[in-house]
């Protein structure tokens, strides 16, 4: 791979199956080549030899016209699979589980020796210039190694469940290609050794959420969608720039490792190394979608969904996780940007959890749900507990995959009934549902665990990461840098106890919205329709298989780290792992705060398992389903319910304040003004108006009439002679 170099530190892993970390991206990189291949090969429509000769070639792809796209219109026939769909549904999950085998493989490789240093592989040097010596390197340390796990292996589950999903879909390939390229993109993310390589796989997965959100492109709304995301991420992704200049002009160094001790050159709580911060932090809230840039986040869900489980469940979407906690040293001095992580964390898990309580649409409830989710993500590694933050990053790529692709299968099986009887209702939306667990107990089954452990119920995986940060926002106003720290004048401890109330409101928000959608979709009677009822049925194996695995991982993914609290297990397996690259940076935010006293920390755990109690028995007993009408002959929202259902509106706020205003001034001062007025106008029109005057006067003198030059002639004699004359 391009001159790789192996340490020549004698690292450990410099001899072992380490040393093609390399190959984690390329694979699915190769898929991308391949599929992508494929999808041009088949949209490429050559002419014949002789193009009088056979007149009937035009109806080769026929099934393309008004194809039934999951959630985009209804067709009157089955479409044809696409031609290379079983070599991509090959290619497409087979590259994502051969990187996933390579990744457990290293994890075990990484398990199997004593790492004081990260592996550090240099590919070759990428900007040697001056004093910016930035190389083309990947690191695999703990925490790169548990993203990369993250990455391949629920990826893989949801290529698998793609190729079910997406079957009938005449771009097939093209939408494996997308998710191809995405995985490789993530995965440079996290591998990069410095931050520019980092940004590198940053915009990448920004260019291909937006091909994949607005995959059904021919839909004007899922055109914006796309359009929606990438302008939105890239006004975040100017803070990240930001950032990365000011670290290096006061730094020197852009890489990873040896920053510790670069960092130590500023002071600690100062003004530049909190501004390094805070601008990280601007390009986090765009990509994590965090209040004032969640916006494209509930928008994308115009996607397909397994795209929605992928991009806005176990990647992208906690990169802006993973920049905090890889540059845990850097926060870990800068106190007052750490209150403000923490606080716009809890800000915005509760914003988007009280939005979550009036949507219909299935997919915008776990829209978000994952904002919300996003935003305890954010309170962790605010407070300085990074592992925790990982930890709830981990637990809530397994239990959201499954909510997203749970959601998805009961999309799929609305839309074969409605399929089946021409009708075109809404397939999304829950006032369709009702009592469609007779009709898919495995999937109703499943998303229950899912649903239990978003809610914080022990002790399935969510309850152990929720409860691990919200005790830690309790201990660290108690005592630590943050405790005494100030944020526009409000001293530190009561920002944390802001926090913490916060996060336990969103908790019960979470346990009733959540409740809802389960009871809305699964439970009470069915509203589906008298007709559509008898073609209702689970889902294939190819898409019910990889929810299993996914319940698993969320009844039991939250033992990976259990308390100290609870010996039933080894304790704290993924804080010692994540130790060597999180841990200095900890204990400086802990300071001598690290734990509360066992009774405390048993009456923290008792107000969170009873909040989540709480929300779920109010859920039961306030919600009727048996009451509700389907979409087409319920009433509108009025009073506060309908602020709630159009998200406080603050979509037609930023079109009223910031898009309508800039598209004045774009069509009046600079197209009008500027481009049609001035350049058009003066420069363009302007020349070529002077040009044919020119031409114009030319075309006079030039007339053709002999007597006309005998007369000019004699004038400009005369006038010499005359000018001469009455010069002497």
């Amino acid at each position: 791979m391009m001159n790789a170099q192996i340490p020549e530190t004698g690292h450990p892993l410099a001899d072992t199956v380490a040393r093609f970390v390399w190959l984690l991206p390329l694979l699915p990189l190769l898929g991308f080549v391949v599929n992508g291949a494929l999808a041009l090969s088949a949209a490429a429509k050559i002419g014949p030899d002789d193009p009088s000769a056979g007149q009937d070639h035009h109806n080769a792809h026929d099934h393309a016209a008004g194809h039934d796209d999951h959630g985009h219109g209804h067709d009157d026939h089955h479409p044809a699979r696409h031609k290379y769909a079983g070599i991509v549904s090959l290619v497409g999950p087979g590259v994502l589980l051969a990187a996933f085998g390579l990744a457990v493989a290293m994890f075990l490789a990484m398990r199997g020796v004593k790492m004081e240093e990260p592996f550090v592989l240099q590919l070759f040097r990428w900007m040697p210039v001056g004093d910016l010596k930035i190389n083309a390197a990947f690191q695999l340390d703990q925490l790169s190694m548990v993203m990369v796990l993250i990455i391949t292996g629920v990826g893989t589950l949801i290529h698998i469940f793609s190729v079910g999903y997406m079957q009938d879909d005449p771009g097939y390939p093209r939408y494996f290609a997308y998710l191809n390229l995405f995985v490789f993109f993530m995965l440079l993310l996290v591998l990069g050794a410095n931050y520019p390589l980092m940004f590198v796989g940053w915009e990448g997965v920004g260019l291909c959420s937006y091909l994949l959100i607005g995959f059904w492109f021919s839909e004007e709304a899922n055109a914006n969608a796309g359009k929606k995301a990438f302008i939105v991420n890239r006004i975040g992704d100017f803070g990240f720039l930001v950032a990365m200049f000011l670290l290096f002009a006061n730094v020197g160094t852009l890489d990873y490792a040896g920053m510790a001790e670069a960092a130590q050159k500023l002071p600690m709580g100062g003004t530049v190394i909190t501004a390094i911060c805070l601008f990280f932090f601007v390009g986090c809230t765009g990509k994590s979608a965090q209040i004032p840039l969640y916006v494209w986040l509930p928008d994308a869900m115009a996607g397909p969904t397994p795209v929605s489980a992928l991009i806005h469940a176990a990647t992208m979407v906690t990169a802006g996780v993973y920049l905090i906690a890889r540059s845990s040293i850097l926060f870990s001095m800068a106190p007052v940007a750490s209150l403000t992580v923490a606080l716009v964390g809890g800000l915005t898990a509760l914003f988007a959890a009280t939005i979550g309580l009036k949507q219909w649409d299935i997919k915008k409830v776990l829209a978000y749900s994952t904002v919300s989710q996003l935003g305890y993500m954010f309170v962790g590694v605010g407070v300085g507990a990074y592992t925790a933050g990982v930890f709830h990053l981990m637990t809530h790529a397994f239990f959201k995959a499954l909510l997203f692709l749970g959601s998805g299968s009961v999309i799929f099986a609305m839309h074969r009934a409605y399929h089946a009887t021409h009708n075109h209702d809404d397939a999304q939306d829950m006032r369709n549902m009702g009592g469609l667990k007779k009709f898919m107990p495995v999937t109703w089954a499943l998303m229950w665990i899912a649903t239990l452990a978003i809610a914080g119920i022990p002790p399935f995986a969510g309850f152990f990461s929720k409860d691990e940060i919200l005790g830690t926002v309790f201990a660290r106003a108690n005592a630590g840098p943050l405790s005494t720290a100030t944020l526009l004048g409000v001293p530190g401890h009561v920002v944390l106890l802001i926090v913490y109330v916060i996060g336990l409101a969103s908790a019960l928000l979470t346990a009733i919205y959540m409740t809802r959608m389960m009871i809305y979709t699964f439970h009470g009677p069915n509203r589906t329709g008298d007709a559509e009822r008898a073609h209702l049925a689970e889902a294939p194996w190819i898409m019910t298989g990889p929810l299993v695995v996914l319940g698993v991982l969320s009844a039991f993914g939250g033992w990976l780290n259990l308390p100290e609290l609870l010996p039933i297990g080894p304790i704290g397996t993924l804080e010692h792992w994540l130790e060597p690259v999180v841990g200095v940076a900890t204990a400086r935010m802990a300071g001598s705060g690290e734990h509360v006293a066992a009774n405390t920390e048993w009456v923290l755990i008792g107000v969170a398992v009873a909040i989540a109690v709480i929300g779920m028995s109010v859920a039961f007993a306030r919600l009727k389903p048996a009451a509700l009408v389907q979409k087409s002959a319920s009433p509108a929202s009025e009073g506060f319910a309908k602020v709630l259902e159009h998200k406080y509106y603050v979509d037609e706020l930023y079109d009223d304040a910031i898009v309508q205003p800039v598209k004045g001034i774009s069509t009046t001062v600079l197209w009008k003004g500027v481009d049609a007025g001035i350049i058009d106008g003066l420069f363009v029109n302007g020349s070529a108006a002077v040009t044919r005057a020119m031409g114009w006067m030319g075309s006079q003198l030039q007339s053709g009439q002999v007597g006309t030059y005998a007369w000019v002639l004699v004038i400009g004699v005369l006038a010499l002679l005359g000018a001469f004359t009455s010069s002497r």
